[in-house]
């Protein structure tokens, strides 16, 4: 790893543990094979390490057999660098997973009644109401939150319990 850093070594093979000790600013090409198996966010951290110089990088994304999934993940991969747009592809494609558990991906976001695509705008006014609610009431001893207060404490009650299962 040190002489490709310092450009004794010209070429570097290696697994994707490797990728997070590679911060070599001239390192311009990158082939990752069997692109179709690896997530997007690891793909684009991979792709992250070519291309931090001031010369112009090339990632090449070899694949065996693509799943329509997989299809759809080199196509972002092809269509964007943007961290962002990454991500939201990627919560499309697997699914947000349960923000209020231990699932990675899945359709089941612990959320009733909303969907973390297609509701962004509701929810970030939900999130701005909740924390203009506990800047005014911390502690939720006003008379008028008192449903609030019962439905938290329920709620945290009914996930430690779980937690003490599992």
């Amino acid at each position: 790893m040190s002489q490709f850093r310092l450009g004794e070594l010209h070429l570097l093979v290696g697994t994707t543990v490797i990728e997070v000790g590679v911060d070599v600013p001239n390192a311009t090409v990158m082939i990752i094979e069997h692109a179709e198996r690896f997530g997007l966010a690891q793909l684009h951290q991979l792709r992250g390490r070519v291309g931090r110089g001031e010369h112009r990088s090339t990632c090449f994304l070899l694949y065996a057999k693509l799943t329509d999934e997989a299809r759809e993940r080199l196509a972002a991969m092809d269509s964007t660098t943007d961290g962002f747009t990454i991500s939201e592809i990627d919560a499309r494609i697997r699914g947000a997973g349960n923000i209020l558990g231990k699932e990675q991906s899945g359709t089941l976001s612990g959320l009733k009644i909303a969907d973390l695509n297609s509701d962004v705008d509701i929810m970030q006014s939900a999130r701005s109401a909740a924390f203009h609610l506990v800047e005014q009431d911390n502690s939720l001893q006003a008379a008028n939150h008192s449903m609030i207060k019962r439905y938290y404490h329920r709620y945290f009650q009914e996930r430690s319990s779980l937690a003490d299962i599992g």
